[in-house]
């Protein structure tokens, strides 16, 4: 099964989207978009930000866990990714998302 991404209105009334991998785990959320198409150039900024490596910005928590951010080309984030135990499970939710999200389905829910 090939990722997808998920836009949805959350309970604030702000559009959002998830991408989950084939598995169905979610591997990248959004941040709040007023309008819907807003939401939609953000999934369209995360399918051509993912192809590029440098464009992960690679993090560690206060807690000691480790996650990361996909950033726009203006340093703008896009997506944030779930904390992790090890930097090697990040690493590896990083490389489901540049699988992933090109070639992701939409589905509003």
């Amino acid at each position: 099964m090939a990722g997808k991404f998920e836009l949805y209105k959350d309970n604030g009334g702000e559009f959002r989207f998830r991408l989950k991998a084939g598995n169905g785990q979610t591997i990248l959320a959004s941040e709040g978009y007023k309008t819907m198409a807003s939401a939609r150039k953000g999934i369209e900024s995360v399918r051509r930000n993912a192809a590029t490596e440098a464009r992960f910005e690679r993090k560690e928590t206060k807690s000691g866990k480790h996650m990361f951010n996909l950033k726009a080309t203006n340093g703008q984030v896009v997506g944030t990714s779930e904390s992790y135990e090890s930097e090697s499970a990040r690493d590896n939710g990083i490389e489901s998302v540049r699988k992933n999200a090109p070639d992701a389905t939409v589905a509003e829910i």
